[in-house]
């Protein structure tokens, strides 16, 4: 009889053993470093959005659902061809990077669901690109307006997707192609701006060049002029008698006639 007992108790041991093994991929789960996850309770309140379940091990209720999300930032490439100011094709290749915000992945499963990539991220940036590229010509896109297209788009884009709990810290164009004939047109152009820039920058260096040159010569003149007025005959005897004074201590023996030159200066008239 006990043998009897023993043989039923293992087996339903092995019947709770076998339940319990089945059930453990639904009962018990693990969140990872860069992952958040919700849960769905069927036979209670449904989705538990603002209870956001962090890293580690964690255990549920078999009949519950649990949704994971990857929260680390992630990128998406987007090729698609849009039209500028002036109704002309571009071909744009774009990056985007995003992230859902950790603590609002319950709103985004509610709203969007896991697709939310797809159902909201691309199909906002590909709107958003269009429009603003709409803006510009094509010109500009290509050369001195690239930068302000990006930080416009990364802008509005960022607007629309942190409306929708989703981050946006970049929307960056890759590349740009334009028909070649377009194309050469606008690097022809550009390559013409930058030879007149350069003359010009050659113009203003030879133009500065010439007024140094004319300033020098201004105040040479003036300099020469101030010289030749001052030197009268006064002056002129008087520095040629303190010249005088200052060879006669000598210890050379000199002839000195004073007075005896042209115009009344002292006259050497040989030294020893």
């Amino acid at each position: 009889m006990n043998n009897r007992k023993n043989v039923i108790y293992i087996v339903i041991g092995v019947i709770l053993l076998i339940v319990l093994m089945s059930l453990s991929s639904s009962m018990f789960y693990t969140i990872g470093p860069s992952e958040r996850a919700i849960i769905f309770y069927k036979f209670g309140k449904g989705l538990d959005k603002d209870n956001v379940i962090e890293q580690g091990f964690h255990t549920k209720a078999p009949w519950n659902d649990l949704y994971v999300y990857s929260v680390n930032e992630m990128s998406s490439d987007e090729n698609m061809d849009v039209l500028d100011k002036s109704g002309l094709s571009i071909h744009v290749d774009v990056t985007v990077r995003y992230s859902p915000m950790p603590e609002k992945i319950g709103y985004i499963q509610e709203k969007f669901t896991k697709n939310y990539v797809n159902v909201l991220v691309i199909p906002e940036v590909r709107s958003t690109v269009r429009q603003v590229m709409g803006r510009y010509t094509a010109e500009e896109i290509y050369s001195t307006k690239r930068a302000e297209v990006e930080t416009a788009i990364r802008t509005e884009t960022e607007k629309i997707l942190q409306l929708n709990f989703v981050r946006a810290p970049a929307v960056l164009i890759r590349s740009i192609l334009l028909p070649e004939q377009i194309k050469g047109a606008i690097e022809n152009k550009l390559q013409q701006e930058q030879e007149a820039l350069a003359y010009q920058f050659r113009l203003d260096k030879e133009k500065s060049e010439a007024e140094r040159k004319r300033i020098a010569a201004e105040g040479e003149s003036r300099a020469n002029n101030i010289i030749n007025n001052s030197l009268t005959n006064n002056l002129l005897k008087m520095r040629g008698i303190e010249a005088t004074l200052e060879l006669s201590k000598s210890p050379n023996a000199k002839v000195i006639v004073i007075g005896s030159g042209g115009d009344g200066m002292p006259l050497i008239l040989g030294n020893n």
